[in-house]
């Protein structure tokens, strides 16, 4: 459906994240059953998919588990001849998995720039069994593998064993069943594995992720999830869904899905 039918159908679409999947549909979902004239699709692919629909015109919202690059801002620009409106909508402690019968509990991100390089190659380097690390990754279209990219391996590239899956849930899935796998994703979609305790340096105290620790950036893997949309093309119902998500009846269904209110702000 083009913009115009959009328009006349009060329908609202939304594409992107692949974390943010799960938490997008149940926002949909609860906000039409109270708001019968607006219709809203979700959809996700990821992230660099979700700003490359935003940047086509062709979704009016991206949803986004990172934030916009500087290069993706600049051809929304172009494109948009303003800049894109950037919402923080949740927040997020991203998290790493292992199989549940693996020992180790706990890694500093040290430790895991060196497993996702691939110089590490064995879980007894780390206390573990003495067998071979595998490594489970998203795509590289994925927010969640840029900022894991950027934030963990400091910029550096995957080790080329690292086997690469579509979305978290696959990921997921993949440590539930291998032994020696790991992952990561966001925190909503752990079950099944083990996550473990993350600490900033080698000999810290590792922090698992929670609200309190999210909130206060003493996890050291915690972000914020976004939505993006056009100013061009916002519409009232664009706004006031979005007002709603962020309000409080959305951001309870944050904490339902799995991840974390924004914080309440003390002015």
């Amino acid at each position: 459906m083009g913009l115009l039918g959009r328009l006349l159908a009060g329908e609202i679409t939304v594409k992107g994240s692949d974390t943010l999947v799960v938490l997008a549909q149940r926002w949909a979902e609860t906000y039409m059953a109270g708001h019968p004239g607006t219709r809203i699709q979700v959809t996700g692919g990821g992230t660099g998919t979700g700003f490359a629909a935003l940047q086509n015109q062709t979704t009016d919202i991206c949803t986004a588990s990172r934030r916009m690059k500087a290069r993706e801002l600049e051809t929304c620009i172009r494109t948009f001849r303003k800049r894109p409106a950037e919402h923080a909508v949740a927040m997020d402690g991203l998290s790493v998995y292992v199989n549940p019968s693996n020992p180790v509990r706990e890694l500093s991100l040290e430790d895991l720039r060196e497993v996702f390089t691939g110089r590490i190659t064995n879980w007894r380097d780390l206390g573990g069994a003495d067998a071979p690390i595998t490594l489970y990754s998203r795509e590289s279209s994925s927010g969640t593998y840029e900022f894991f990219k950027d934030r963990v391996l400091s910029g550096r590239d995957f080790a080329p064993t690292t086997q690469t899956l579509q979305g978290t849930a696959q990921v997921i899935q993949a440590v539930g069943q291998d032994r020696q796998g790991i992952g990561y994703g966001g925190a909503a979609y752990g079950s099944g594995t083990k996550t473990l305790g993350i600490a900033r340096t080698r000999g810290g105290m590792a922090v698992e992720p929670n609200e309190k620790t999210v909130h206060s950036g003493e996890y050291p893997v915690s972000r914020y999830l976004y939505c993006y949309v056009n100013p061009s093309t916002d519409r009232p119902e664009i706004t006031d869904f979005l007002g709603w998500i962020r309000g409080p009846e959305g951001q309870s269904l944050v904490r339902d899905v799995g991840y974390y209110p924004l914080p309440v702000r003390r002015d």
